[in-house]
């Protein structure tokens, strides 16, 4: 893999399924963790792992709202964000729609314009001084009910900031079915927002169904559930409905019992566009690059076929016509190189 892992690290990608405090590094979790003393975050990046070994996926929602509960004001909130794009462009990643969940930052007591300027001046800066390019996705905190997706719909189309181009849903599936949230999704939707739900990964195909026939998915964060409906399978391949595929971070929530048993070659072979994504990275120990790793050795690809998986997150994002034209031509170009 050593040669296939060197032409991964240097191959320009789009990541689309990626979280805005999950990706805190253990550096910048340290160092918020230092600033706010009286939480219960460990201070000592060496300690971060073993906090962030999960049982099951009840107990990671856990250990991520400890994290969240360390972005206070708008400068956690600026630092966290530049500092997640410094991540992505050491792995070349070009273009992130980053999911964003405003309400608990909110919650914490940050103003809602101030957290719309705080994350709009890091995205200018980290293009301007990075060239990484994010767009944000507002998401709503399932586990919080209704209220919360009544108030993220209202920072969503209300104080809509220029990077956000989609509404989401994430948090805990089991007691929290998708269809409640369709009003949000309606009105995020009317407003031009892209719909990108969760939808089964730690529960069964019909909630898949669910985002899709309720809440419009125009996209689906992990469904690795699909792979156990075939009907929903030649539906997301007939429609292309792409699928934002997360690898260790199912495994390490318990979603899926093993890499080998990942349904990912399940489904790529009945045509569904699917996307390789990081979620919550240093929470996992992982990155961008090292899922890419991981789907070329579960699906047996060369080169070439990593490159079409680092195409098919660019066809898959909301970027603009230009922008994925120009992004693609980086991709074939990286591949011709190589192969020269």
């Amino acid at each position: 893999m050593t040669d296939l892992t060197a032409f991964i690290a240097g191959l320009p990608k789009a990541e689309l399924h990626v979280h805005h405090v999950g990706s805190a590094s253990p550096r910048i979790v340290a160092e918020l963790a230092a600033r706010h003393p009286d939480s219960r975050v460990p201070k000592d990046p060496e300690t971060l792992a073993e906090f962030f070994t999960f049982r099951d996926f009840a107990h990671f929602i856990e250990i991520y709202i400890a994290v969240v509960e360390l972005i206070r004001d708008a400068e956690d909130v600026r630092l966290l964000t530049y500092e997640v794009a410094r991540d992505m462009a050491r792995q070349n990643i070009r273009y992130a729609e980053l999911t964003v969940t405003p309400h608990t930052s909110v919650l914490r007591g940050i103003p809602d314009q101030a957290f719309m300027e705080a994350i709009e001046d890091a995205r200018t800066a980290a293009e301007r001084d990075l060239g990484v390019v994010l767009r944000w996705i507002f998401d709503i905190p399932g586990e919080l009910g209704l209220p919360a997706a009544e108030e993220t719909a209202r920072m969503a189309v209300d104080l809509r900031p220029e990077g956000l181009i989609g509404f989401g849903l994430g948090g805990p599936e089991i007691g929290w079915p998708r269809p409640q949230f369709k009003p949000y999704f309606d009105r995020a939707f009317a407003a031009g927002l892209h719909s990108v739900p969760h939808a089964g990964e730690t529960t069964g195909p019909e909630t898949v169904w669910d985002a899709i026939r309720e809440l419009r998915a125009e996209r689906v964060g992990h469904g690795t559930s699909a792979a156990d409906d075939p009907e929903l399978l030649a539906y997301l391949a007939e429609r292309r409905v792409p699928l934002e595929v997360c690898p260790t971070s199912n495994v390490a929530t318990k979603a899926v019992a093993s890499l080998d048993e990942h349904p990912l070659r399940r489904m790529v072979e009945a045509g569904v566009l699917v996307t390789i994504n990081s979620d919550d990275p240093p929470m996992f120990s992982t990155d961008l690059n090292a899922e890419y790793a991981i789907a070329a050795r579960l699906l047996d690809l060369d080169e070439a076929g990593v490159a079409a998986l680092a195409r098919n997150a660019v066809a898959a994002s909301f970027l603009d016509e230009a922008g994925k034209a120009r992004l693609m031509g980086e991709i074939d170009a990286h591949l011709a190189a190589w192969r020269g």
